[in-house]
């Protein structure tokens, strides 16, 4: 049984088809790079398996609970964490109480907040925020809150992890540290979806990647064959561009 499953998800806003009958598995342990041009749905299908939005059709199942009506904290507290684009952190709380609150609230929480705080140091060190624990979160830079929102998401000891864009805005030299760390993180057994346009990234570190385009599911596959695919060329380039053999989006 895959641990994340969503069948037929469509989300329609108004006469707007933002997700249209996509299906996504992901199996325990997996890296599925999930790719796609700007408005292709990608967030907004994570919003439909985290509980941010409810699904116009579709349904989604994790780890064997359907997921239909659940709350997004009920979602988390089933080991299913996500980051999102725009950090969120309480500003006038210091970075290590920031992740101390999500091991208070998920499943199976820290017993206590002297507990949840030595959890927030471990999760720290993971995320190379370790040094800056004491500082508020106001005090981070973007490429920090954006390290943070991981260390949330791991706080929550999730089974899945869906990413969106942790690696929007970072020099390369920060981004092969972030594929280092997401390489880290998958090898403790959290399974993860990666959302992002550094192609470099999701094709280094994907098993498997999935291509979104106007909502819908337009090619799925080992990330060679998913780049020299007709259709994923046409939708990052144009469907009047030449692409030779071989060509993949930039």
């Amino acid at each position: 049984m895959a641990l994340l499953e969503g069948r037929g998800l469509t989300k329609l806003f108004g006469r707007l088809v933002a997700v249209d009958h996509v299906d996504l598995a992901v199996e325990p342990g997996e890296i599925v790079g999930l790719i796609g041009p700007n408005g292709a749905g990608k967030t907004t299908l994570v919003n439909l398996i985290t509980g941010l939005e409810a699904p116009t059709d579709g349904a989604v199942t994790f780890d064997g609970h359907p997921l239909r009506g659940r709350q997004p904290p009920a979602i988390a507290r089933l080991g299913l964490a996500r980051t999102f684009q725009i950090a969120q952190p309480f500003r006038t709380m210091t970075v290590r109480q920031n992740v101390a609150v999500p091991a208070l609230f998920r499943g199976d929480p820290a017993p206590g907040v002297a507990a949840a705080l030595r959890e927030a140091d471990a999760v720290l060190e993971i995320v190379g925020l370790g040094p800056k624990r004491d500082l508020p979160a106001r005090a981070l830079t973007t490429p920090d809150l954006r390290r943070l929102e991981l260390a949330k998401a791991l706080a929550l000891r999730p089974r899945l992890m869906l990413l969106d864009e942790v690696m929007a805005g970072l020099t390369p030299t920060e981004v092969d540290a972030a594929m280092e760390m997401l390489r880290r993180i998958n090898a403790r057994g959290i399974a993860l979806v990666v959302i992002e346009h550094v192609l470099r990234a999701v094709m280094g570190l994907s098993h498997r990647v999935v291509v979104l385009h106007h909502g819908r599911k337009i090619a799925e596959g080992a990330p060679a064959q998913v780049t020299a695919a007709p259709e994923v060329i046409r939708a990052y380039l144009g469907a009047d561009q030449d692409a030779g053999p071989g060509s993949a989006p930039p």
